[in-house]
């Protein structure tokens, strides 16, 4: 009894130190946003730089950089909405129409900028070179967004192929020769449509091909996209539900068109 009683009590002085030292990150990020704003952030980026390797390939200490900056980002966003709304609140009460409103407005504008430069700040908080951090973002972006448009791609061929078997099977069971050229015709325009879409979808380049395989290791590839929607969402979690969502519908139309 008295084993788990301490253990209850060890566990109570756990919870509650990890909540008083969440409570001062948070008062000290909102502390830094009230002393060093968006201005002075974008100053202090200016004076980094970097230069990009020639083949943009990311490395595995970069995709750890994007990762902890990606974390503290979250902290920095949640305490800028939060201060967002108290300021629009404020200017609700006030009057938007009032100095007081229309100065709460402002308040509300220049947390919606944090909320936006949040990620910044996150490499600048963590002593990383902000320029190679954008670049860094940028590729992984960038592999985030080709493979959401791979992942539809992948979804709509399904659909087509579908459409297509089905009308293939219409063909093969026509009984007079007049359906049967209806359907010829229409699966010879399928084939077109086809052979258009092969042509037109875009190459992925070896260094495209290279970061998302890294980008695999660390992360789910369409997770940058989804944590940069995360920053608006209401309800916490929305984003990335929405993303898994998204590849659930596919996956399910990809094994529909197989059956």
């Amino acid at each position: 009894m008295r084993r788990t009683f301490s253990a209850v009590l060890m566990l109570s002085i756990a919870l509650a130190g990890c909540r008083a030292k969440e409570a001062y990150d948070k008062a000290k990020i909102s502390q830094d946003l009230d002393k060093h704003g968006t201005m002075d952030l974008m100053k202090d980026v200016s004076k980094d730089k970097y230069t990009p390797p020639s083949d943009g390939k990311l490395t595995d200490a970069q995709m750890q950089m994007y990762l902890k900056v990606r974390g503290h980002e979250k902290d920095i966003v949640q305490v800028a909405r939060k201060e967002a709304q108290a300021h629009a609140d404020a200017a609700t009460k006030a009057g938007e129409k009032s100095i007081t409103g229309m100065m709460e407005g402002f308040k509300t504008m220049g947390s919606a900028a944090e909320m936006l430069t949040a990620d910044i700040r996150a490499a600048k908080d963590l002593g990383y070179n902000t320029q190679e951090y954008l670049w860094v973002k940028g590729q992984v972006m960038a592999a985030s967004a080709n493979a959401m448009t791979s992942k539809l791609t992948e979804g709509m061929n399904a659909s087509f192929d579908a459409a297509y078997n089905q009308m293939k099977k219409s063909y093969d069971e026509a009984k007079d020769d007049q359906a049967k050229k209806m359907y010829k015709e229409m699966l010879d325009n399928y084939d077109k449509q086809r052979a258009e879409m092969k042509k037109s979808a875009p190459p992925v380049s070896e260094a495209m091909a290279y970061n998302q395989q890294l980008i695999a290791k660390y992360d789910g590839a369409l997770n940058a996209i989804a944590t940069e929607m995360a920053k608006w969402e209401e309800k916490p979690g929305d984003a990335q539900k929405a993303m898994n969502d998204l590849e659930k519908g596919v996956d399910k139309a990809v094994a529909d068109s197989k059956k």
